[in-house]
């Protein structure tokens, strides 16, 4: 049994590695579901920490429905992670009507190898999981994280369970969402997966002495989390021209 932990952070990924994980999923912005890590932060983890390292590549939170650019930006992310020493990379996309965005996986593959390679959660809100199970086999994708299209692994348990029946070795089954050290057993023992995605993170206060109450960085998150803030170009046209009409 693998136990993957997903880390956000250098001291995240210590932690794990001393707690005795087999394998990273470096992330960023894990409020938003994760994105690419900092160059920075694949270097150091790679230099500290001895486990398998996966990192992340995904350009933005929200949907799973890349730009061009945004397409670009990860594939250059991927070619970071290789040269960084990273072990593997988890990359994903989708097209508008839910099928999987075969085109983008293609090139974030080519970009990949010879690292190992796992397709993300957008697995869990594409339209029909078992169409693209096999585009991802077909592929040569190494394994598919899901929560069995549920909320959490323990609530989508059965379809992970079909999930493994119908890979039947020839991809890997990787169960995340809300698994931890209370319900990991029973998935394990539902399901048949040989690999598990964790959090198992804890609260950890701050160090600082100095607090200023008044302000805060952290948004309010939105009902619909496929929803994302985008810079409204008329909105910055229009501050422009206010400043500019004030002297």
């Amino acid at each position: 049994m693998l136990v993957e932990a997903c880390v956000d952070s250098i001291d995240s990924a210590l932690a794990a590695a001393a707690g005795g994980a087999g394998r990273l999923e470096l992330c960023d912005n894990l409020a938003e579901g994760g994105t690419t890590p900092s160059a920075g932060a694949i270097a150091v983890c790679r230099e500290q920490v001895g486990i398998p390292l996966f990192v992340l590549v995904r350009a933005r939170g929200g949907d799973f429905l890349y730009s061009d650019a945004d397409a670009d930006a990860m594939v250059r992310d991927v070619g970071v992670a290789r040269k960084l020493g990273a072990d593997g990379v988890v990359i994903g996309g989708l097209r508008a009507d839910g099928s999987l965005d075969l085109a983008l996986t293609r090139r974030l593959l080519d970009a990949a190898r010879p690292m190992g390679v796992t397709f993300h959660r957008a697995f869990d809100v594409c339209r029909d999981a078992d169409a693209a199970l096999e585009e991802l086999i077909t592929l040569g994708v190494d394994r598919v994280l899901t929560s069995g299209q549920a909320a959490t692994a323990s609530e989508g348990a059965s379809t992970i369970a079909h999930l493994v029946r119908r890979a039947a070795g020839r991809i890997g089954i990787l169960a995340g969402g809300g698994v931890n050290e209370e319900n990991a057993a029973a998935l394990v023992a539902t399901t048949g997966v040989r690999e598990i995605h964790v959090r198992c993170a804890s609260r950890l206060p701050s160090r600082m002495q100095h607090r200023n109450r008044a302000v805060s960085f952290r948004a309010a998150a939105t009902e619909d989390d496929q929803v994302r803030m985008m810079t409204d170009p008329a909105r910055i046209r229009r501050l422009v021209q206010l400043l500019a009409e004030a002297g």
